[in-house]
């Protein structure tokens, strides 16, 4: 990480910048603040300003971090949880962010996943190994075991 060294006025203008242009975690913010060379002190007071001014808001990077990684890479919430756990964002935010995916796109994304995989999975002739690889998928890309299990067993 390189180090630079600005006053803490000039922080706040960077990280601003850096805030509004895309939603950040806590944990992001803090490490940026930190290779700006502030100390301790700086960075909580920085952080409470972003926060006052609403330009770091933990729940809203939570919803909108949870939505992409569905939409996009069409992630399960078990890997969405672990990733949000992994910037640090808190439990309360991680639940309501899980709580705005919607059930029935959810459904929809798991169902066309194990489809896909099933059809790449056409030549495997041993049902045993097929089931295997299908459930390892599916749980890799983070989706809940009970629903996982349903799909392995309905094949």
């Amino acid at each position: 990480m390189v180090f630079q060294n600005f006053t803490p006025d000039q922080s706040l203008q960077k990280i601003k910048q850096y805030c509004a242009y895309q939603e950040r975690c806590h944990k992001e913010v803090r490490e940026k603040l930190h290779s700006f060379g502030l100390n301790k002190t700086e960075v909580d007071e920085i952080i409470s300003t972003l926060i006052n001014e609403n330009y770091l808001n933990e729940e809203r990077f939570a919803i909108h971090y949870a939505g992409g990684k569905f939409r996009m890479k069409q992630w399960g919430k078990n890997k969405i949880k672990q990733a949000l756990k992994m910037k640090q964002v808190s439990d309360y935010c991680i639940k309501k962010a899980l709580k705005e995916i919607d059930e029935i796109s959810y459904e929809k994304a798991f169902l066309k996943l194990s489809e896909q995989k099933l059809k790449a999975l056409k030549s495997e002739k041993n049902i045993f190994v097929k089931k295997r690889k299908l459930q390892d998928f599916l749980l890799r890309r983070g989706f809940e075991s009970d629903l996982v299990r349903e799909a392995v067993n309905a094949i």
